[in-house]
């Protein structure tokens, strides 16, 4: 299996957000602090079909995985 070549950027991008460094950081900075209760996916910020993405992609463990698995981390930081 080869390594992912996915970045943040490319999610954002895939997801139809503004995929800059600083567009993310600010998104992350906006968002972050989501309750540890609340699943990455269940988030409200997120249209149903970018909920649906990223709960499929996790379910599936995708090549899409490991860099929504940051994009979870860092959004659940207190």
């Amino acid at each position: 299996m080869e390594a992912s070549l996915h970045t943040l950027n490319n999610l954002f991008a895939q997801l139809g957000l503004p995929a800059t460094d600083a567009e993310i950081d600010s998104f992350i900075q906006t968002h972050s602090h989501l309750a540890s209760y609340i699943s990455l996916a269940d988030a409200p910020y997120w249209a149903p079909a970018q909920a649906t993405f990223l709960r499929e992609e996790i379910l599936k463990d995708a090549d899409w995985a490991e860099v929504i698995d940051q994009l979870n981390a860092r959004l659940h930081t207190k």
